[in-house]
């Protein structure tokens, strides 16, 4: 499975930024898609995902009403619509594909830089 992050950039408090994941590979409809995301100095963040079984969104709870999951299927592409974005949103963001398989399989994509101005 492949996956190719894009929508980054620089905006400011409060505005909205869209990510893009574009998913590819065998089986891929089989994994759910998620989002994580890494700030400077601190770990790895899940910010929610897409399950492949019951196509149920979740969401962190930083997130939590301010960022939507939405799901493209003849583009094969998942989207993060970021709304509301504070500073401390501020991270690389990496879409994630994950299947259980007895045990968990995960790939990533290369992660796409977002930065929130005050």
């Amino acid at each position: 499975v492949q996956l190719q992050a894009s929508g980054g950039g620089l905006v400011q408090a409060g505005g909205s930024l869209r990510l893009s994941c574009v998913v590819s590979g065998p089986s891929f409809e089989k994994y759910a898609i998620g989002w994580f995301r890494q700030a400077p100095g601190k770990e790895r963040e899940w910010v929610g995902c897409f399950s492949a079984y019951d196509s149920v969104k979740y969401y962190g709870r930083s997130v939590s009403g301010r960022f939507t999951i939405s799901r493209d299927v003849a583009k094969n592409t998942v989207h993060l619509q970021m709304n509301s974005l504070k500073p401390d949103d501020t991270a690389v963001y990496f879409c994630n594909a994950r299947r259980w398989l007895g045990y968990w399989v995960d790939y990533w994509g290369q992660g796409t830089l977002v930065t929130v101005s005050s």
